[in-house]
């Protein structure tokens, strides 16, 4: 038996033991390793979910203890199992899992992915923030048009209690506060429920996919809304990976990004409206090189927003999507995108005056510059951002995240939100590839 520690950040790594580890007397997981996300180490993968070889649960470690955890619990094998880091950090990890006298191990799809009794379409990226929210309402909105129910399913969020959060459904606003959502998960999940379909996500995606296949309300099709540039958890029977040409050679450089684009059926190049010409033409030749069976799709998120009066002349604080910020290392967003178009006289510098663990973030991530990322994992994040928010001198605030913040912190300057969906250009169309997606799987079960 090898005794194994799983190299994570709260998502992959638990979907990794799941469906490899969990049963497998080959392997003894002996520990988990937290990073990226704060404060998630220092607990315990629970007995409840972790099954019958581990009565006692395993516990999680800070990913700094790595070397010192292989020598203490005499680890075999580490399994790097986490997201949106370049090839460098992959191999950093490697060499440090290897100095201290352990094999490296990567988990792929054949070992990973649950096949479905439903159809799926899964919705990837190359990075974190390239646009696969925008994508997958398109899907679903398309999907509903041929009259068919949809469920989707999100990439793991698990912050907080893993046994309660073991299959969690949303399908309203009230179920964000029932199940203590933090601002990231409701930046993924409401965009969801307000557009009147049910989105499941949790810990256990075998257990989700059971109740997401079996919904009350019907289901016809599974949605697969990926996390970061994470690959599917499920078996794909379409998928759909997002690139983004602000960020153009990282689908080369970035685990496990290339491995999405290599594997797409349809590749959508986003953001063409605010993207450099020379940019764009060399993300084609960059697919062109690593999937040139692939239909591409070329495609914009225009913005809009509420009350241009708010931006316009005005010194604004740009709020934008934390973890496009953080480990996404995007240096514009939406926000900032709405600042420029409408005609803000200036963009304030929020880090002299951010508060607590907004401050930490920015030590961590030195490179997000002058925005606010909309960091919210735990109620003390959330104090922190209303407190920065509130010290930020400007005249009015630019939200530039998927949700309304202010259901969240209370915003007392002038404020205005910015929307984005996903705009097809030209031919061909993500409604020509579901037309056909809908007659090959003959999915004309139950009418809305």
């Amino acid at each position: 038996m090898q005794k194994a520690i799983i190299i994570g950040a709260a998502g992959r790594d638990f979907h990794n033991f799941n469906t490899f580890f969990r049963n497998n007397q080959d392997y003894k997981v002996v520990a988990f390793t937290a990073a990226q996300i704060p404060d998630i180490d220092g607990r315990k993968y629970p007995a409840e979910l972790a099954g019958s070889l581990y009565p006692d649960g395993i516990p999680i470690f800070a990913e700094d203890d790595l070397e010192k955890l292989i020598i203490e619990k005499e680890a075999d094998v580490c399994v790097f199992s986490y997201s949106d880091v370049p090839y460098n950090r992959v191999m950093n990890l490697s060499a440090r899992v290897n100095a201290a006298g352990a094999s490296f191990m990567l988990l792929g799809p054949n070992q990973t992915q649950i096949k479905s009794n439903k159809p799926v379409i899964s919705v990837c990226a190359t990075r974190t923030g390239c646009g696969k929210s925008q994508t997958s309402r398109k899907v679903i909105e398309l999907l509903m048009k041929q009259g068919l129910k949809v469920v989707a399913i999100r990439h793991p969020m698990p912050y907080g209690d893993l046994v309660k959060q073991k299959v969690q459904r949303f399908a309203s606003i009230d179920d964000l506060a029932y199940h203590k959502c933090t601002i990231e998960e409701m930046e993924e999940y409401e965009p969801h429920v307000v557009r009147g379909n049910v989105i499941y996500a949790g810990v256990d995606y075998q257990a989700i996919l059971d109740a997401a296949e079996n919904d009350p309300d019907g289901c016809d099709v599974i949605l697969w809304d990926g996390g970061n540039n994470d690959f599917s958890f499920y078996q794909p029977d379409l998928l759909v990976t997002v690139a983004d040409p602000h960020r153009v050679n990282h689908e080369l450089s970035y685990y496990p990004g290339e491995v999405n684009i290599r594997m797409a059926d349809i590749i959508v190049i986003n953001k063409m409206d605010s993207a450099a010409p020379e940019d764009i033409n060399q993300l084609r030749a960059n697919i062109d090189s690593l999937n040139p069976s692939a239909t591409v799709i070329d495609g914009a998120s225009p913005i809009r927003v509420d009350d241009i009066s708010v931006i316009k002349g005005k010194r604004v604080l740009v709020i934008e999507d934390g973890p496009t910020l953080t480990h996404g290392e995007m240096k514009i967003g939406a926000g900032t995108v709405a600042a420029k178009k409408f005609g803000a006289a200036e963009i304030i510098d929020p880090r002299e005056y951010a508060i607590g663990k907004l401050a930490e973030t920015y030590q961590i991530y030195p490179n997000i510059g002058t925005l606010l990322p909309a960091m919210g994992y735990g109620d003390e994040q959330v104090k922190d951002l209303q407190a920065t928010i509130d010290n930020v001198p400007c005249d009015s605030v630019i939200i530039g995240t998927p949700i309304d913040l202010n259901r969240v912190v209370n915003i007392t300057k002038p404020n205005t939100r910015v929307y984005y969906d996903l705009q097809e250009i030209g031919q061909p169309t993500l409604d020509e590839s579901i037309i056909e997606f809908v007659k090959t799987h003959d999915l004309q079960l139950s009418k809305v």
